[in-house]
Order: structure tokens, then sequence, then C-alpha cells
């Protein structure tokens, strides 16, 4: 079933958004990027007749209330731009009054899922990589189906619009689809516009062909990166995820973010890039003035396996950012190759 197909007329539906919005620190919205790019989908139900609730995430709570981390603050934003009063629900779990009382037309939005573990799936309070997480991860696992139960008891549609974080399996993006027929359950405009621009771009992108793929962690984009080899000439990881891979070719990399239990994962993803001769990049803040060099000079590059240790280096982590606009980006789209896609 897709969203334009579908009469929402006398249907509540819950869409998942992705509202991670920037704040100041008197809570004010400083980008609505992500809120305006909802609203083609949000405004479509409410014009078919139907009442919208919208869930998402903001920051990373961990599992724990945090107001600073409250999607109230973006309430007034919401409704501004949808053109009707947005109401809210303190409580996302428990926010039967608020979708019940919901009339054909209106908004609600619920605070941030992740005040609750149960919709990453995430253990806390327990060290990752013993028998006790592996066991509160499992007990959590069953406690996140009925979290998405309860998400779902609140619509008779779902529509997932959170592009950002779609390819998580939470209990909001994933999960809670097991409540919904086939006919119920659905992508929105947003995610159907960028899933036909990737689909497209890797169906009919010129060689030679860059992918520049980002991200904190190998975990949610490994299925991504091998799918990525056997389409394009060069893969470049940029990132979080870009230490695993460097430790686990015995670099050293300070305190930075990484995950050891994927370093075999890491090391099979550069064993398959060297087999297709796929050019491997990883992209890092202090060494992307080498970029070009490293790609015209290798078939497999390694910037350097020897980072700064400490706060040092973890206070350099955030100074490359990927974009469409950046300097480096249109150079390397225009003196190098022919096609690229960013994730």
């Amino acid at each position: 079933m897709t969203i334009d197909h579908f009469n929402f007329a006398g249907k509540k539906a819950i869409v998942r958004v992705d509202f991670n919005v920037p704040l100041d620190e008197n809570g004010n919205v400083t980008d609505d990027t992500r809120i305006r790019g909802a609203l083609p989908t949000l405004k479509k139900i409410l014009a078919d007749g139907g009442a919208v609730i919208m869930m998402s995430h903001m920051g990373k709570p961990k599992g724990k209330v945090n107001e600073k981390l409250s999607l109230k603050q973006i309430v007034n934003k919401v409704s501004e731009k949808l053109g009707v009063d947005v109401k809210f629900a303190p409580d996302c779990a428990n926010a039967e009054k608020e979708a019940a009382a919901l009339k054909m037309g209106e908004a609600l939005l619920l605070e941030n899922l992740r005040f609750y573990p149960e919709e990453e799936g995430k253990p806390t309070g327990v060290e990752k990589g013993t028998p006790e997480y592996d066991e509160a991860k499992k007990a959590l696992k069953e406690k996140q189906k009925e979290f998405a139960k309860k998400l779902a008891s609140y619509a008779d549609v779902y529509v997932n619009d959170a592009f950002g974080t779609a390819h998580r399996k939470h209990a909001s993006t994933a999960v809670i689809a097991d409540y919904f027929d086939k006919d119920s359950k659905m992508l929105g405009c947003l995610m159907e516009k960028e899933v036909t621009a990737i689909d497209n771009v890797l169906k009919n992108a010129k060689h030679p062909f860059t992918a520049i793929i980002g991200g904190s962690k190998v975990s949610s984009k490994a299925s991504v990166i091998k799918n990525l080899l056997d389409k394009v000439d060069n893969l470049i990881i940029g990132g979080g995820m870009g230490y695993t891979f460097i430790k686990a070719q015995g670099g050293h990399i300070g305190k930075s973010l990484h995950e050891d239990d994927l370093m075999p994962e890491a090391l099979n993803v550069i064993a398959e890039a060297k087999r297709k001769e796929s050019i491997l990049v990883f992209l890092l803040p202090l060494f992307v003035v080498r970029i070009f060099q490293m790609i015209q000079n290798a078939k497999y590059s390694l910037l350097t396996k020897y980072l700064m240790n400490g706060k040092a280096w973890m206070r350099l982590k955030n100074l490359l950012k990927f974009g469409r606009k950046s300097s480096w980006t249109r150079r390397l789209s225009y003196g190098m190759v022919l096609s690229v896609c960013l994730n």
C-alpha cells in the first residue's frame, strides 16, 4: 500500500517522523528542516479527513527521562508548520486517553520515544559484552514487543516517514509494523521520495561511481556497505564507524567510539573490497586533506594506523561534516567521479 492511494478519512494514523531537530539553550528549534520534511505526509492525512499521531525520538536519553530532550519543546513549532494546534502526550507509552480523545482533523505529538529503553531495545546499566548484558537484552526484546504493541493500539494505520532512522530495528520503526495488516501500513511521502531517489541512483549511476557513507556504528550500516560494494567503484566511509575499521587492523584510536564485536565484520568488508577491486577509504577529520591523493594512488587506502589518543582526538571528531555544499565534496564529485551517492 502506498500513501498516495490510501484514504485516511475517519482513520487515526500513527506516523513515525524524525523530529530530532537542533535546539538552542532556551529550547527553541534552530533548524526546522526535518519538521518541514514530514509535512506532506502529515497534511495528506489531515486533508483526507483523518487524525494524526506523531511519534519521534530526540537525542540520546538512553532510556531515561531528560527534560532537555523533551519533544514538548517543539510543539509550537510543529503547530506553526502544520497549521493546526498540536496536542501533546507527556508519556508515549501511556497515551491511551490522548489518543482516544483525538478527533478527525486533529494532531497529537507523543513524548520522546527513547525515554523508554524498549524503543531501542538496548539494556541500560549493564556492561556490554557480558552474560548479564545478553540476558538483559533478551528480556528487553520481549518488552520491546509489548511497547510496540501499545503504540500500535493508538491508531488504525501505521506510516513510517522517518528516513534517517528507518534502518534501525527499533520498536517504532520496525517492530510496530507487525501489529498492522499489509493494507494498514505504508511508507510516508518523504520515505518514498528518498527510496525512489536512491534506487534511481543505484540503478542508473554513471561510472566511476563513488558512495560516501557516514554514521557512528558499523552494526547499523554493515548490510548497506556490503550491498554498495557490488555497485560502486569507490566507497568512502566516514563518521564514527571508521574507528572500528581502524582498530580491527591494529590501529590506535584513543577513546574514540568503536564496536569491538564488529571488528571481524569490518575485516570481512575490507577483504571483500579488495576482492572486488573497489577503492575503500576511511575518511577521518584530521586527514581529510589527504583524501584525493590517497584515492588516486592506492586500490585500498587507510589514512593512518596511528591516531591521537585521549580527549584531544575526541575533540576533533566532529570537524568533518558531510554535505553536498562542502568544497571537498564538490571537488570529489566534479573532479574524480561521475556519480556520487551520499548516505
